[in-house]
């Protein structure tokens, strides 16, 4: 399982990390991923100016900067690939 975490911390949360999060939820739902991806909620991962902070595997020292909108794209190029690699 591919886990997707997203930062809720004050400046994420300022940021819109709900709007990311729903953003996530949608396209996991659409997909059909509910058992290939684990989304979940985390606090600061330091990179608070990069806001909203998204980690993706096991990774967690490549911290992704994304917004609501460019939560799907970086579903495409991001998260969808490593599904691909995983199968």
């Amino acid at each position: 399982m591919l886990k997707l975490n997203v930062c809720i911390g004050s400046a994420c949360h300022i940021k819109g990390s709900q709007q990311v999060i729903q953003s996530f939820q949608r396209m996991i739902e659409e997909k059909g991923l509910q058992d290939a991806i684990e989304l979940c909620a985390a606090f600061c991962k330091g990179h608070c100016v990069d806001a909203v902070s998204v980690t993706l595997g096991e990774d967690e020292e490549k911290v992704y900067s994304v917004s609501g909108d460019t939560a799907a794209e970086f579903f495409e190029t991001q998260v969808m690939p490593r599904l691909e690699d995983r199968a």
